[in-house]
């Protein structure tokens, strides 16, 4: 029971903008939630990124966040449902790629009309990666060109792990719009 309302305590905490409420929080379930999601994704490194992507999205929305029962269950449901979204993206990304390569496998070439169209959203693409501030294109282009994990980055350019996740999820920001407005123009 001590320990219940000590979870609800820290929870009223961090809503109310407390880090070091949130730190012990994430000090004391980092370990056995990055383990948890490991039953799932069956690799330490992606598990270690499901329970920073959750903890990172945690502290953003804590305002909103109304936990009813157990802190401890919505956290471990919280990296449960976080693990199976990953994989079904992985499964998804597993598709596209099998599609492409199936695609690309084809003893016809690319109409012309496909050459154009890759030839734009590649320099979109360029583009983009070139607005971007230079610190958030090297973080882009360290995690999506090099697959670097986002604490092998933050060790690499000697940065904590909250910053790449930060300028990670700015550049999908960026690039998600531009894409959008790249599809609507060519939906009309």
């Amino acid at each position: 029971m001590r320990l219940f309302k000590k979870l609800v305590a820290r929870q009223k905490q961090i809503r109310q903008d407390d880090i070091r409420a949130f730190e012990l929080l994430f000090r004391e379930y980092y370990e056995p939630l990055c383990r948890y999601a490991n039953t799932y994704v069956n690799d330490m490194d992606t598990a270690e990124e499901v329970v920073q992507d959750f903890f990172y999205h945690y502290w953003k929305d804590r305002k909103k966040i109304r936990i009813r029962f157990s802190v401890r269950s919505y956290l471990y449901r919280s990296i449960r449902n976080n693990a199976l979204n990953y994989l079904e993206r992985q499964s998804v990304r597993q598709r596209y790629a099998e599609r492409i390569i199936a695609a690309s496998a084809r003893p016809e070439p690319f109409s012309l009309a496909e050459q154009l169209h890759a030839r734009e959203l590649q320099q979109i693409i360029d583009k983009t990666l070139e607005e971007l501030p230079e610190r958030c294109r090297t973080i882009f282009r360290m995690n999506r060109f090099e697959g670097l994990k986002y604490h092998e980055i933050a060790v690499k350019l000697s940065i904590s792990v909250k910053t790449v996740e930060a300028n990670m999820s700015k550049a999908l920001q960026v690039f998600r719009k531009k894409l959008k407005e790249y599809h609507e123009e060519h939906i009309r």
